[in-house]
């Protein structure tokens, strides 16, 4: 339906996951508001692509859980300029970027304990700020 979406050199996405729409937009447009439908909405069919691997479909899942459809399939809307053209470049390109997010793996965190120094020093620092709140006390008889 739409032309392939290059992610990088070796992920594509193809034409056929991608659809899109042209719809009104919003906001003030002067005579052809009313007339023109210039803004884009881009869906990706992300339950039925077969170009991603499933630990990136579940990390695009988290991204875009806002823009997820009924069917699960990925809206990215554009109403940046009032031609239809660019505004569905730019919304390829925010897909784009969704993808790239996705793509990347994050580390997993190495549980650390801190060091007898931090800790010595984190105790210092509270019975300090003790011995200044004490001094701020009046003594009584």
């Amino acid at each position: 339906m739409s032309e392939p979406l290059v992610i990088h050199a070796t992920l594509t996405i193809p034409g056929a996951e991608l659809s899109w729409t042209a719809v009104r937009a919003s906001g003030p447009g002067g005579q052809n508001v009313n007339k023109v439908s210039s803004k884009v909405e881009l869906r990706f069919d992300l339950p039925g692509s077969r170009v991603l691997p499933e630990g990136v479909k579940a990390r695009l899942y988290a991204i875009a859980r806002t823009r997820l459809d009924a069917e699960g399939k990925v809206l990215v809307t554009s109403q940046l300029t009032r031609d239809r053209s660019q505004n569905l470049e730019d919304a390829r390109a925010k897909l784009k970027e969704l993808v790239t997010k996705a793509l990347h793996v994050p580390t997993k965190r190495k549980a650390t304990r801190p060091s007898y120094g931090a800790k010595k020093r984190r105790l210092e620092g509270k019975r300090r700020q003790g011995e200044k709140k004490a001094m701020r006390r009046t003594m009584g008889d």
